[in-house]
């Protein structure tokens, strides 16, 4: 299936799921999905890479045990009687160059919860800083794990 055709199915899904199946609603779905993919085209044309669905399959099982290990530490900490916080900032290397895939990496990993990235380093597009809420805890190799598990979906080593 080639990338046009793919994307449009992915919009006519996401119409679908937003505006309900009601079959006087398709054509006008049909129109705007063709649309959203024409226009996706364009503004993000394919990069040729193809997605390891084995590697994306395990990409997901391992962001939701960290989000659910994650959400459980906040919780843990926020309802105690003394939370037990040491927030600050901590700075972590990307491998992945600056453009769309860096982008939607850090958009996934900032998900995470204690853990946000607040920006990257003028001087050094490889450079992230990362604001966690325990500075004991290990967040730059869980990003760089994360980043290295990221970048598998893409067979992008």
């Amino acid at each position: 299936m080639n990338a046009s055709l793919s994307r449009a199915l992915a919009f006519l899904l996401l119409w679908l799921a937003v505006a309900g199946r009601k079959p006087s609603d398709l054509p006008v779905g049909l129109v705007v999905s063709a649309a959203a993919a024409w226009v996706s085209m364009r503004l993000a044309p394919p990069s040729g890479g193809r997605l390891n669905l084995r590697a994306t399959l395990v990409f997901v099982l391992d962001f939701l045990r960290l989000s659910l290990n994650s959400g459980v530490d906040v919780a843990r900490r926020a309802l105690s009687a003394a939370p037990d916080l040491r927030p600050g900032v901590v700075e972590a290397r990307l491998k992945l160059p600056p453009g769309f895939a860096r982008d939607a990496f850090c958009m996934i990993a900032s998900l995470l919860p204690g853990t946000l990235l607040t920006g990257f380093e003028p001087d050094d597009d490889h450079k992230v800083y990362v604001h966690g809420l325990d500075l004991g805890q290990p967040i730059a190799p869980e990003i760089a794990a994360e980043e290295a598990s990221f970048m598998r979906m893409f067979d992008h080593e």
